[in-house]
């Protein structure tokens, strides 16, 4: 049997099981208003936050989310709800000029049963694809190759935002 090492999924597992509060939450972190060197956050409006995932299914794998902490869509107000769906619309725009993406995946899951690893803080991911993306690392190994460094993607989408 061939082992396939990945020591970082480990922060994911234990980040899956903390069970996150407002007070331990790394979208309540990213929502706040200094940019980090260290932080995935690409873009900040009104109410809404756009930064890449630590875990990516693709280059420049988005979670969008609005900045208040809480898990229901329901529980959105109206002008929320408006300032993340136009912070998708941007995100879309932007990732498709700056990476050249065919088409996205995108959407959310709401409580743990539906598969949320953050179910405390709503966000809705967005994923590009491209034409002929599937690799066979994917096929035969089942293995995901991501060919950009995270920190590249986000400095690209930074600049490219600030266009916007």
């Amino acid at each position: 049997m061939d082992t396939l090492w990945a020591p970082w999924r480990m922060t994911y597992i234990d980040h899956v099981n903390d069970g996150e509060s407002p007070e331990q939450c790394f979208l309540c972190d990213a929502a706040r208003p200094e940019l980090g060197e260290g932080d995935l956050v690409v873009h900040r409006s009104g109410a809404a936050v756009s930064l890449l995932n630590r875990f990516p299914y693709n280059p420049g794998h988005l979670m969008v989310a609005p900045r208040s902490h809480g898990g229901d869509l329901g529980g959105l107000d109206p002008g929320e709800f408006r300032d993340v769906a136009a912070e998708l619309q941007l995100a879309t725009r932007v990732l498709r000029e700056e990476l050249s993406c065919d088409g996205f995946n995108g959407g959310w899951n709401q409580g743990r049963i539906a598969g949320a690893g953050v179910d405390g803080h709503l966000h809705f991911h967005l994923v590009p694809r491209w034409s002929g993306d599937t690799n066979f690392m994917a096929v035969l190994a089942d293995v995901r190759v991501i060919p950009e460094h995270l920190e590249a993607t986000r400095e690209k989408l930074r600049r490219a935002f600030s266009r916007s």
